[in-house]
């Protein structure tokens, strides 16, 4: 598990800490947040609810991980808010995560890796046509159900760090 959060800090993690899948909680009340559709993509993008699956189908499919890594990446902003400083952190979060989702699929092929927001990995998604990359899709967090606060926390790793940051929170699920 060590080798992965080195790992993981090489490719660009600000901080990373080791989580128990068996712990991991799929939530209504995140789901519902999602299905509020403030950010488009719900029912619009396959690794976005409902396409990505029903909460118990994701509590089943996290259960079924033995080990686990939360993945942080954090930016220092010009100011309160700086929404270049956002798509900066976002944009260094996305190549992190592909870049390590890549490694650890070589690995162990059937890895979770659920980002932030939508799927990274294509510019567009293909909804409604065919998902052109099912192997790499990376589901969001949230659409997990998953209240990362919480997970933060139950990891013992901050998800505040300070006035002027962002922070995005990323976790894989292998083994």
């Amino acid at each position: 598990m060590t080798d992965w959060m080195e790992r993981a800090r090489e490719l660009g993690f600000d901080d990373a800490a080791e989580i128990s899948p068996a712990k991991l909680t799929a939530r209504r009340d995140v789901r519902a947040m999602c299905e509020e559709n403030r950010c488009g993509l719900y029912g619009a993008n396959w690794t976005c609810p409902p396409e990505c699956g029903d909460l118990e189908t994701c509590q089943e499919k996290m259960h079924g991980y033995r080990r686990g890594l939360l993945l942080q990446t954090v930016g220092q902003l010009s100011r309160a808010i700086d929404t270049r400083g956002y798509a900066e952190t976002g944009k260094r979060q996305r190549e992190n995560l592909l870049a390590l989702a890549g490694e650890l699929r070589a690995v162990y092929p059937d890895a979770l890796c659920l980002g932030a927001g939508g799927c990274p990995v294509c510019e567009k998604c293909a909804y409604p046509e065919p998902c052109r990359f099912p192997d790499k899709a990376i589901p969001s967090m949230e659409g997990y159900g998953l209240f990362v606060t919480q997970v933060c926390r139950d990891a013992e790793l901050s998800y505040y760090h300070g006035p002027k940051t962002i922070t995005y929170t990323a976790c894989v699920l292998f083994g």
